[in-house]
């Protein structure tokens, strides 16, 4: 039988009230340090709830590590994320299931440089192509995790880190030119209409 006391505390660097990143949910927030004991024996748990996803999750102090939990970035770690989606986009040509596997890695990684690289090679912008709906599901997937992280180190909304990440995805030297060509061409269409 399971019992459990409450008790708030540091562990491990981890204290509560604090948002940290769990790789495979994003960012949660550690709510309490429970101690429990489980068929005779004592663990401590982390009590870490993800808002977004109504979901809370205990995880043993002892696998903090092995889960691969971390502490959120610090503003040096955002900026450089937003310098990667600014990148120009890198596509492999393999079959898209292996990309695929490849993006869902990088979401699930947790690191958030690897998961701005999948923001920035699945944006599309509204003068490229559509996107598939897999392509579509992971790119929002990404996106979704970059900004709840810029936005618990920014101390923003969501909304705003999501603006604050399209900004700098408007700002790839490929897209700028991708958009000053679209505008050239509608002028020569307004152009050709007058004549």
């Amino acid at each position: 039988m399971a019992t459990s006391t409450k008790k708030t505390a540091q562990r491990q660097g981890f204290k509560t009230g604090e948002y940290i990143v769990y790789p495979a949910h994003g960012v949660g927030q550690i709510t309490a340090i429970e101690e429990q004991n489980v068929a005779g024996h004592s663990l401590e748990l982390l009590v870490i709830v993800f808002e977004q996803d109504k979901m809370t999750l205990r995880v043993p102090v002892a696998k903090i590590a092995s889960v691969g939990m971390r502490k959120l970035g610090d503003p040096a770690a955002v900026k450089k994320a937003l310098e990667t989606v600014r990148g120009r986009p890198r596509v492999k040509r393999t079959m898209w299931s292996r990309r695929a596997q490849e993006y869902e890695a990088k979401i699930n990684s947790g690191d958030l440089i690897a998961i701005s690289e999948v923001v920035r090679d699945l944006y599309r912008s509204e003068s490229q192509p559509e996107q598939s709906y897999s392509e579509r599901q992971l790119y929002e997937a990404a996106l979704d995790r970059m900004a709840r992280e810029i936005a618990a180190v920014n101390k923003c909304s969501e909304t705003e880190a999501i603006k604050q990440i399209e900004q700098n995805l408007a700002k790839s030297p490929s897209r700028m030119k991708a958009a000053a060509e679209a505008a050239a061409e509608e002028d020569d269409d307004k152009e050709e209409e007058a004549a």
